[in-house]
């Protein structure tokens, strides 16, 4: 599972990284710690832009499908099981053509060894961001009225899969990282979606993962760039 990711990248740093055409409003500001349910900035293409646009947008990490009819699921949302996610009835519509990329500088995974979980923070051995898959779903609030600016709220989910490698070590699942040559098509809502695309995006995610690295750190409280430092490295007063 991905609980809990940190992204220190600013706007205009994904906004060159990801050929964004169109910066949105109100965008988060970078964090070493950021839970479900709060805005996180994803990159999106829509149909409603011909031609389409890539936008960079905040979003709401726990994605609501719009039958919902309230803003919080009976159950959790920000995670997406790959292997399943076209046959869910939260997820499907959003596979076919609601697709989106999570920028991430790296996660949080918990080891579990008997009553004892310690935090690891995951990352890319190349320093740059991981571009995670994602799907987004507009959610309207049917309390608001028709002309409350608020009534859409933009959510997301971040999928994932079986955990490679030494990962496995940690936690039996991890986030999908999409390689760069997947970026496009991923995004493209011209091309369809199903179980098969997203399986073929998860094929190709092992390469990507390969470059990951991983250490212990602290307890994953407050927010700052400590929270990332090897327990190894910290000082006795940290």
């Amino acid at each position: 599972m991905c609980g809990r990711f940190i992204i220190t990248d600013t706007s205009p740093d994904l906004v060159a990284m990801f050929d964004v055409e169109h910066e949105g409003e109100n965008l988060p500001e970078p964090s070493w710690n950021i839970a479900p349910t709060e805005q996180i900035p994803i990159v999106l293409e829509s149909l409603k832009s011909d031609p389409k646009v890539r936008r960079l947008e905040s979003a709401r990490w726990s994605l609501v499908p719009s039958f919902s009819t309230e803003l919080v699921p009976k159950f959790p949302t920000f995670n997406a099981r790959a292997e399943s996610v076209a046959d869910k009835p939260a997820f499907a519509n959003s596979v076919v053509s609601k697709r989106a990329i999570i920028p991430a500088t790296g996660y949080y995974e918990w080891k579990t060894d008997g009553p004892t979980k310690t935090p690891h923070f995951v990352y890319s051995d190349d320093g740059l961001p991981l571009a995670l898959a994602g799907l987004y779903a507009w959610w309207r609030n049917p309390t608001s009225s028709q002309d409350d600016p608020a009534r859409w709220v933009l959510t997301a989910t971040i999928l994932t899969t079986d955990s490679l490698g030494e990962l496995a070590g940690i936690h039996d699942r991890m986030p999908v990282i999409l390689s760069e040559e997947w970026w496009d098509r991923w995004l493209n809502p011209h091309v369809p979606g199903d179980q098969a695309f997203v399986d073929a995006a998860v094929a190709s995610s092992a390469e990507a993962a390969e470059t990951l690295q991983f250490h212990e750190v602290g307890a994953v409280k407050g927010n700052g760039p400590e929270l990332i430092e090897p327990v190894a490295s910290r000082s006795p007063e940290a």
